[in-house]
C-alpha cells in the first residue's frame, strides 16, 4: 500500500526516502502547483546521510489531486496540521490510517477529533535531522520513533515496512507518556536557548534556571496522571543538553530564521494545563511570559 507522505520537511523526507529505499511505495504530498513544479525541477528528494548523498526520485502530487489515502503520514509543523488534513479529508475513507508525526501536544488531539472514526496514531520521535534547502535534508543523527493509538492498542501490520526502511521505532500503548516526555524536555530546553540565544550546551551556564524548570514540570507531569513521563527527568535534560551541546534547538533555529515557532503545542501547552489545572508553577509562566514578549519583539506569530 502507498504511503502518502505531507511534509517534505526534516521527518518527512527522513522517512519518504527511507520508505522508497527498502522498496516500499511512496507518493509525496505538496501544497500547491508552484511547490509541484519546484520539486519536479529537483527531481526527487535527497538524504545526506553519514556522508553520503542519497538521491530518490518520488513521485509526487498536490493537496488537491483526487487519489484516494489509505495510509498518510502527516509530517509537517503543528500549527499547519489541522488546516492541512481539512484539504485532505475528501481523499480519505473510513479504513484509511493517519500517522501524526508532529512537535509537543494539542494538534494530535485536534487531528484526530476532526476525522473521528478514522484511525489516528500518534508518533514521537528524537531522529536528529535538518533541512539544509529545498528537497534535501541532512541525517544529523540515529533516533527512535515511538508510536501508538490512545483509543486502540492493536498495532498495525505495517509497522514491518518501518523496520525494512531502517527507521527505529517501538509500539506503545504509553504514547501520551512519550509525548509528554518529550514535551517537557522541550519546554526546558527550547525556550531557554532561544532568550539566551545559545547552543544547547550553554545550558550548563544555567543550571539554576534548568533544575526549576525540571521541577515545576514534573509536578505538572504528575498532576496530569504521567508519574512515568515525570520520573528522572530532571537527569534526562542534563544528559541532552550534553548529548547535544553543540546543537541548536529547533526553536531556535525557527526564530533566528524568523519562521513562526511551535510554541502554542509546547510552552504554551503546559502552561494552558497548569493554568486548567490552577497550579503554580511560577517559573514555567514567566519563562512563557518571557518568551512571548521575545518573539513579539522579533515580529514572529505568538501562537
Amino acid at each position: 500500500m502507498t504511503w502518502h507522505i505531507l511534509g517534505a520537511g526534516s521527518l518527512g523526507t527522513l522517512w519518504a526516502v527511507r520508505l522508497a529505499r527498502a522498496g516500499v511505495p511512496v507518493q509525496l504530498i505538496v501544497r500547491d502547483q508552484s511547490r509541484l513544479e519546484a520539486y519536479q525541477r529537483a527531481g526527487g528528494l535527497t538524504l545526506s546521510e553519514h556522508g553520503q548523498d542519497y538521491f530518490q526520485p518520488i513521485q509526487a502530487q498536490t493537496i488537491n489531486a483526487e487519489q484516494p489515502i489509505q495510509r498518510l503520514l502527516l509530517a509537517c509543523k503543528a500549527y499547519d496540521a489541522l488546516d492541512a488534513i481539512r484539504a485532505l479529508m475528501p481523499r480519505l475513507n473510513a479504513s484509511s490510517e493517519v500517522v501524526l508525526l508532529q512537535n509537543g501536544l494539542g494538534s494530535q488531539q485536534q487531528v484526530a477529533e476532526l476525522l473521528a472514526p478514522i484511525r489516528c496514531i500518534f508518533a514521537s520521535s528524537t531522529e536528529g535531522a535538518f533541512r539544509q534547502s529545498d528537497f534535501r535534508v541532512v541525517f544529523a543523527g540515529a533516533g527512535h520513533t515511538w508510536l501508538g493509538d490512545p483509543h486502540n492498542p492493536m498495532p498495525p501490520a505495517w509497522l514491518s515496512e518501518l523496520t525494512s526502511a531502517g527507521i527505529e521505532h517501538n509500539w506503545t500503548s504509553e504514547i501520551l507518556g512519550k509525548l509528554w516526555r518529550k514535551l517537557a524536555i522541550n519546554c526546558a530546553i527550547n525556550p531557554l536557548t532561544v532568550l539566551h540565544n545559545c547552543r544547547n550546551g550553554e545550558l550548563r551556564d544555567q543550571a539554576s534556571a534548568v533544575s526549576q524548570l525540571c521541577r515545576e514540570l514534573t509536578e505538572l507531569l504528575n498532576a496530569c496522571g504521567q508519574a512515568s513521563a515525570a520520573s528522572e527527568l530532571q537527569r534526562d535534560v542534563l544528559h541532552i543538553i550534553d548529548a547535544t551541546a553543540a546543537n541548536y534547538s529547533s526553536m531556535q533555529q525557527d526564530v533566528s530564521r524568523q519562521q513562526r515557532t511551535e510554541v502554542s503545542y509546547l510552552l504554551g501547552y503546559a502552561c494552558a494545563e497548569a493554568n486548567r489545572r490552577q497550579l503554580q508553577l511560577p517559573h514555567l509562566q514567566a519563562l512563557q511570559a518571557r518568551l512571548i514578549a521575545h518573539l513579539q519583539a522579533c515580529g514572529l506569530p505568538t501562537t
